[in-house]
């Protein structure tokens, strides 16, 4: 049995801390390590991980909340929340807004050590990071497949889907593993404790002296809008459209893989339906949200666009924002995507025929978000 208390425990243990910042995160851990425990049909490596990831979870919100005592509340002026969806893009945009120094990226090794926080010196190098190549490395021994499907750089933006996971209300759990009662849950709690969490995350990462606007960004964002906006009032949001069948053959063939490492068992049947049933609720919540909120900017880019004219694509959002594209930050996003061709760790083939879905079924499941957008479908 994978027991929240005992998690906890072992993050005080290790850190010598006890202030978590709130109780906001227990049911969810709670929920999680239920549902980890009677659902996830973990494998032994499973059980070892999976519950070692949740401790350095709490290791580093304690670390976190240390360091905010320290620093007290800092501004976090108009940030850039690039919110979707899934499998559209949204690792390449991060990516080339990361090019420009005036923007300030989470980068991957950051999102799990967050405190101290790095300083100009060590932000993009050191023992940290290296850590956490290290890390990746062992992923990489145990799923050898996965990096073809989806890479960060331990130096590189990641999803600050990891931030709200320390508050135990995000998907990124549900990317490890199967757990049917979380999910459940997670899309009808309040998510307002986890973007607070996310805030204090920024705030103490900024502190250290790298600074600029922040570009943030995870899918996730798409179903909490109201929370996001309630701690981000002047967030700036972007988001990216693409065939759903193609999204969703994308997004299945992701989790399949990533959940596999940590279980053996054949999940497909419940990846399928529970993820389009994910993928639905976003296009859904952010339609309602715009409707409900039309004052909030919402800057919409289609994936064909970005992958045809990725620097054309950026300078127009660049212009929606009321900002110019320096030619110094242009040259530097060349420069990424003549480094990073896709393509460059092999080749992700999906299709959700793989997973037993009807692509025609499915797309009609759409049919209000491709008549909105206008998106062109693009498979069979």
């Amino acid at each position: 049995m994978i027991s929240a208390d005992a998690l906890i425990t072992a993050a005080v243990e290790q850190t010598g801390l006890s202030d978590f910042g709130g109780d906001d995160f227990r049911e969810g851990l709670a929920v999680l390590c239920e549902s980890l425990t009677n659902e996830a049909q973990l494998s032994e490596l499973g059980g070892l991980a999976v519950p070692g990831q949740i401790v350095g979870s709490l290791a580093n919100r304690l670390k976190v909340v240390g360091h905010h005592k320290q620093i007290g509340e800092e501004p976090i002026v108009a940030p850039v929340f690039v919110i979707g969806l899934f499998r559209a893009g949204t690792t390449l945009l991060s990516n080339l807004l990361d090019c420009d120094p005036g923007n300030r990226s989470l980068l991957t090794w950051e999102a799990g050590d967050s405190a101290p926080p790095s300083t100009p010196a060590d932000h993009r190098a050191g023992e940290r990071v290296e850590l956490n190549r290290i890390a990746q490395s062992m992923l990489d021994a145990m799923n050898p497949g996965f990096k073809a499907i989806h890479h960060e750089e331990p130096e590189g933006p990641t999803e600050c889907i990891t931030v709200l996971g320390a508050d135990y209300k995000a998907l990124v759990w549900e990317s490890v593993a199967n757990v049917p009662s979380y999910g459940r849950w997670l899309m009808q709690t309040d998510h307002v404790s986890a973007y607070r969490h996310h805030k204090r995350v920024l705030q103490v990462l900024q502190s250290g002296g790298v600074r600029g606007r922040w570009t943030l960004k995870t899918p996730h964002h798409a179903l909490a809008l109201d929370a996001l906006t309630t701690v981000y009032p002047d967030a700036q949001l972007v988001y990216l459209h693409r065939d759903p069948v193609e999204v969703a053959a994308s997004a299945f063939s992701l989790i399949a893989s990533l959940s596999g490492t940590f279980s053996e068992a054949d999940h497909r049947a419940y990846i399928a339906e529970r993820w389009t049933d994910i993928l639905v609720a976003c296009t859904e919540r952010v339609d309602a949200f715009r409707d409900a909120r039309p004052d909030v900017p919402i800057h919409d880019i289609r994936y064909p666009d970005l992958v045809a004219d990725p620097l054309g694509t950026v300078r127009g959002l660049y212009d929606a924002l009321g900002q110019s594209l320096p030619d110094t930050a242009a040259t530097a996003m060349q420069g990424h995507l003549d480094a990073n061709p896709k393509g460059r760790f092999g080749a992700h083939r999906y299709d959700v025929a793989d997973f037993g879905v009807d692509a025609a079924a499915l797309r009609e499941r759409f049919t209000a978000y491709l008549d909105r957008y206008d998106v062109t479908a693009t498979s069979a």
